[in-house]
Protein backbone atom coordinates (compact mmCIF):
# COMPACT_ATOMS: atom_id res chain seq x y z
CA UNK A 1 0.00 0.00 0.00
CA UNK A 2 2.82 2.35 0.92
CA UNK A 3 4.53 1.56 -2.38
CA UNK A 4 1.40 2.44 -4.31
CA UNK A 5 1.19 5.82 -2.55
CA UNK A 6 4.81 6.58 -3.40
CA UNK A 7 4.22 5.74 -7.07
CA UNK A 8 1.12 7.98 -7.19
CA UNK A 9 3.10 10.77 -5.55
CA UNK A 10 5.94 10.36 -8.04
CA UNK A 11 3.54 10.42 -10.94
CA UNK A 12 1.85 13.55 -9.66
CA UNK A 13 5.15 15.44 -9.27
CA UNK A 14 6.36 14.52 -12.72
CA UNK A 15 5.16 16.25 -15.77
CA UNK A 16 2.18 14.63 -17.35
CA UNK A 17 3.40 11.81 -19.58
CA UNK A 18 1.67 11.23 -22.85
CA UNK A 19 0.45 7.76 -23.64
CA UNK A 20 2.82 7.39 -26.60
CA UNK A 21 5.78 8.36 -24.44
CA UNK A 22 4.72 5.80 -21.86
CA UNK A 23 4.34 3.08 -24.49
CA UNK A 24 7.69 4.04 -26.00
CA UNK A 25 9.41 3.83 -22.62
CA UNK A 26 7.81 0.47 -21.86
CA UNK A 27 8.86 -0.86 -25.29
CA UNK A 28 12.41 0.42 -24.76
CA UNK A 29 12.56 -1.52 -21.51
CA UNK A 30 10.77 -4.71 -22.65
CA UNK A 31 12.48 -5.26 -26.04
CA UNK A 32 16.07 -5.39 -24.69
CA UNK A 33 14.91 -7.51 -21.76
CA UNK A 34 13.18 -9.92 -24.14
CA UNK A 35 16.28 -10.05 -26.33
CA UNK A 36 18.44 -10.90 -23.31
CA UNK A 37 15.98 -13.58 -22.20
CA UNK A 38 15.85 -15.10 -25.72
CA UNK A 39 19.65 -15.12 -25.99
CA UNK A 40 19.93 -16.81 -22.61
CA UNK A 41 17.26 -19.35 -23.60
CA UNK A 42 18.97 -20.27 -26.88
CA UNK A 43 22.37 -20.44 -25.23
CA UNK A 44 21.08 -22.73 -22.48
CA UNK A 45 19.17 -24.84 -25.00
CA UNK A 46 22.24 -25.30 -27.22
CA UNK A 47 24.41 -26.03 -24.21
CA UNK A 48 21.89 -28.60 -22.95
CA UNK A 49 21.70 -30.29 -26.35
CA UNK A 50 25.49 -30.47 -26.49
CA UNK A 51 25.65 -32.06 -23.04
CA UNK A 52 22.87 -34.48 -23.98
CA UNK A 53 24.74 -35.54 -27.14
CA UNK A 54 27.94 -36.05 -25.15
CA UNK A 55 26.09 -38.14 -22.57
CA UNK A 56 24.43 -40.17 -25.35
CA UNK A 57 27.79 -40.83 -27.01
CA UNK A 58 29.33 -41.88 -23.70
CA UNK A 59 26.38 -44.17 -22.95
CA UNK A 60 26.66 -45.73 -26.41
CA UNK A 61 30.40 -46.26 -25.90
CA UNK A 62 29.81 -47.91 -22.51
CA UNK A 63 27.00 -50.05 -23.91
CA UNK A 64 29.18 -51.18 -26.80
CA UNK A 65 32.04 -51.99 -24.44
CA UNK A 66 29.66 -54.13 -22.38
CA UNK A 67 27.84 -55.86 -25.26
CA UNK A 68 30.65 -56.18 -27.83
CA UNK A 69 32.05 -59.47 -26.45
CA UNK A 70 28.55 -60.99 -26.39
CA UNK A 71 27.83 -59.79 -29.91
CA UNK A 72 31.13 -61.12 -31.23
CA UNK A 73 30.41 -64.50 -29.61
CA UNK A 74 26.89 -64.52 -31.09
CA UNK A 75 28.24 -63.95 -34.59
CA UNK A 76 30.86 -66.63 -34.05
CA UNK A 77 28.25 -69.13 -32.85
CA UNK A 78 25.90 -68.21 -35.70
CA UNK A 79 28.66 -68.88 -38.25
CA UNK A 80 29.37 -72.17 -36.50
CA UNK A 81 25.66 -73.01 -36.73
CA UNK A 82 25.72 -72.33 -40.47
CA UNK A 83 28.75 -74.57 -40.87
CA UNK A 84 27.21 -77.36 -38.81
CA UNK A 85 23.91 -77.39 -40.74
CA UNK A 86 25.57 -77.07 -44.15
CA UNK A 87 24.32 -80.21 -45.95
CA UNK A 88 27.81 -81.46 -46.82
CA UNK A 89 29.24 -81.18 -43.30
CA UNK A 90 26.01 -82.43 -41.75
CA UNK A 91 25.96 -85.57 -43.90
CA UNK A 92 29.64 -86.26 -43.26
CA UNK A 93 29.23 -85.79 -39.52
CA UNK A 94 26.06 -87.88 -39.22
CA UNK A 95 26.99 -90.59 -41.75
CA UNK A 96 25.93 -94.11 -40.79
CA UNK A 97 25.92 -96.39 -43.88
CA UNK A 98 23.98 -99.13 -42.09
CA UNK A 99 20.88 -96.99 -41.53
CA UNK A 100 17.92 -97.00 -43.88
CA UNK A 101 17.53 -93.76 -45.85
CA UNK A 102 14.36 -92.75 -43.99
CA UNK A 103 16.04 -93.18 -40.59
CA UNK A 104 19.02 -91.17 -41.81
CA UNK A 105 16.69 -88.45 -43.06
CA UNK A 106 15.01 -88.21 -39.65
CA UNK A 107 18.42 -88.12 -37.97
CA UNK A 108 19.60 -85.26 -40.23
CA UNK A 109 16.40 -83.26 -39.73
CA UNK A 110 16.57 -83.70 -35.96
CA UNK A 111 20.22 -82.62 -35.93
CA UNK A 112 19.38 -79.41 -37.81
CA UNK A 113 16.50 -78.55 -35.50
CA UNK A 114 18.58 -79.32 -32.43
CA UNK A 115 21.47 -77.13 -33.64
CA UNK A 116 19.08 -74.29 -34.40
CA UNK A 117 17.27 -74.52 -31.06
CA UNK A 118 20.59 -74.65 -29.24
CA UNK A 119 21.62 -71.36 -30.87
CA UNK A 120 18.30 -69.51 -31.03
CA UNK A 121 19.33 -67.03 -28.31
CA UNK A 122 22.01 -65.65 -30.65
CA UNK A 123 19.30 -63.63 -32.38
CA UNK A 124 19.46 -61.18 -29.48
CA UNK A 125 22.93 -60.04 -30.52
CA UNK A 126 22.99 -60.31 -34.32
CA UNK A 127 21.14 -57.99 -36.66
CA UNK A 128 17.55 -58.92 -37.55
CA UNK A 129 18.51 -59.21 -41.23
CA UNK A 130 21.35 -61.62 -40.43
CA UNK A 131 19.14 -63.72 -38.16
CA UNK A 132 16.50 -63.87 -40.88
CA UNK A 133 19.16 -65.30 -43.22
CA UNK A 134 20.07 -67.86 -40.55
CA UNK A 135 16.42 -68.93 -40.30
CA UNK A 136 16.06 -69.11 -44.08
CA UNK A 137 19.24 -71.17 -44.30
CA UNK A 138 17.87 -73.65 -41.80
CA UNK A 139 14.60 -73.92 -43.72
CA UNK A 140 16.34 -74.34 -47.08
CA UNK A 141 18.61 -77.05 -45.68
CA UNK A 142 15.53 -78.86 -44.34
CA UNK A 143 13.95 -78.59 -47.81
CA UNK A 144 17.05 -80.08 -49.46
CA UNK A 145 16.96 -83.08 -47.12
CA UNK A 146 13.20 -83.51 -47.61
CA UNK A 147 13.64 -83.31 -51.37
CA UNK A 148 16.38 -85.93 -51.30
CA UNK A 149 14.28 -88.12 -49.00
CA UNK A 150 11.29 -88.01 -51.36
CA UNK A 151 13.47 -89.40 -54.13
CA UNK A 152 14.48 -92.48 -52.12
CA UNK A 153 13.01 -95.94 -52.55
CA UNK A 154 11.74 -97.78 -49.45
CA UNK A 155 14.83 -100.02 -49.61
CA UNK A 156 17.32 -97.13 -50.00
CA UNK A 157 20.09 -96.82 -47.46
CA UNK A 158 21.74 -93.84 -45.80
CA UNK A 159 24.51 -93.87 -48.40
CA UNK A 160 21.92 -93.41 -51.16
CA UNK A 161 20.37 -90.48 -49.31
CA UNK A 162 23.79 -88.92 -48.76
CA UNK A 163 24.61 -89.23 -52.46
CA UNK A 164 21.31 -87.61 -53.42
CA UNK A 165 21.90 -84.72 -50.95
CA UNK A 166 25.37 -84.13 -52.42
CA UNK A 167 23.86 -84.19 -55.90
CA UNK A 168 21.17 -81.60 -55.01
CA UNK A 169 23.75 -79.39 -53.28
CA UNK A 170 25.89 -79.55 -56.42
CA UNK A 171 22.94 -78.41 -58.55
CA UNK A 172 21.92 -75.56 -56.25
CA UNK A 173 25.22 -73.71 -56.46
CA UNK A 174 25.62 -71.25 -53.60
CA UNK A 175 23.63 -72.45 -50.61
CA UNK A 176 21.73 -70.11 -48.28
CA UNK A 177 23.96 -71.20 -45.39
CA UNK A 178 27.00 -70.04 -47.38
CA UNK A 179 25.35 -66.68 -48.09
CA UNK A 180 24.36 -66.30 -44.42
CA UNK A 181 27.92 -67.12 -43.35
CA UNK A 182 29.27 -64.38 -45.61
CA UNK A 183 26.79 -61.83 -44.22
CA UNK A 184 27.54 -62.82 -40.63
CA UNK A 185 31.29 -62.49 -41.20
CA UNK A 186 30.84 -59.10 -42.86
CA UNK A 187 28.68 -57.78 -40.02
CA UNK A 188 31.16 -59.07 -37.44
CA UNK A 189 33.99 -57.21 -39.17
CA UNK A 190 31.90 -54.01 -39.09
CA UNK A 191 31.71 -54.25 -35.29
CA UNK A 192 35.44 -53.63 -34.99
Amino acid sequence: MLLLNKIEFYLCIQQPISMTNLILQVVLIIVPAAAVILMAYFFLKKSGEKELRAAHIELKRERQKFFLPSRAEAYQRSVLLMERIHPNSLVMRMQNPGLPAMAMQVKLLDAIREEYEHNIAQQLFVSPAAWELVKQSKEETLKIIHLAGKQMEPTSMALDLSSKIFEIVGEVGKLPSEIATEVLKKELQELF
